[in-house]
C-alpha cells in the first residue's frame, strides 16, 4: 500500500514537472497543445473513492495552473474530467464488474477498452479547457479543431507512455 502511494506521488511530480517545464513550451502551429498531465487521472485505480479522485484532480489542476498562470482553467477542466470519469467507469464496466485493485490501462483492461476510456476523458477535458479559454462563439470551429488536434496528440503521448510501462508476462 505504501509503495503504491509512493509510486503515485512520484508519477504526480514527474508528470507535473514534465508538463510544466517541457510540454507547456510546445505549441505546434497554434493548434496542438499536449497535456500529458491528464494521464495521472486516467491511471488512478477504479475503486478509488470519487471524492478522493476529485480532490486529486483539483490539486493537479491547481499545480498546472500555477505553471501556466491560467487562473483555474486547468483546475476546472481536470475536475470536470475526474467527475466524468466515475460515470464513464460505470458505463464501461464489464458484466461481472471490475476486478479487485483494477487500474485502467492497456495491460489490465485491453486496448479497445482503454482507447475508448482515454479518448472520451481526454476529449472531455480538452473541450472544457479550450472552450473556457476561448469563451467566444465566433471561434467555435477553430476551437473545435484545436480541441481535436490536441486530443489526438495527447492520446498519442498517453499511448506511448502506456507502451513503455507494459510489463511482459513471459519468463526467459
Amino acid at each position: 500500500m505504501v509503495i503504491e502511494i509512493v509510486k503515485y506521488v512520484v508519477s504526480f511530480i514527474l508528470l507535473v514537472l514534465f508538463q510544466g517545464l517541457i510540454l507547456n513550451n510546445i505549441e505546434l502551429g497554434g493548434y496542438i497543445n499536449p497535456y500529458l498531465y491528464v494521464l495521472f487521472i486516467l491511471a488512478l485505480p477504479v475503486e478509488m473513492p470519487k471524492w478522493i479522485v476529485l480532490i486529486i484532480a483539483f490539486v493537479l489542476g491547481l499545480v498546472i495552473d500555477s505553471f501556466t498562470s491560467t487562473m483555474g482553467m486547468h483546475t476546472s477542466a481536470t475536475v470536470f474530467m475526474a467527475f466524468s470519469r466515475a460515470y464513464l467507469l460505470k458505463l464501461m464496466a464489464p458484466r461481472g464488474g471490475y476486478e479487485f485493485n483494477a487500474k485502467p490501462g492497456i495491460q489490465m483492461m485491453g486496448i479497445a477498452w482503454y482507447v475508448m476510456y482515454a479518448a472520451i476523458l481526454v476529449l472531455l477535458h480538452h473541450l472544457f479547457l479550450f472552450y473556457i479559454e476561448s469563451f467566444k462563439l465566433t471561434q467555435f470551429f477553430s476551437t473545435f479543431f484545436r480541441t481535436i488536434s490536441s486530443t489526438f496528440f495527447t492520446l498519442l503521448m498517453v499511448f506511448i507512455v502506456q507502451l513503455f510501462t507494459l510489463k511482459t508476462n513471459q519468463k526467459s
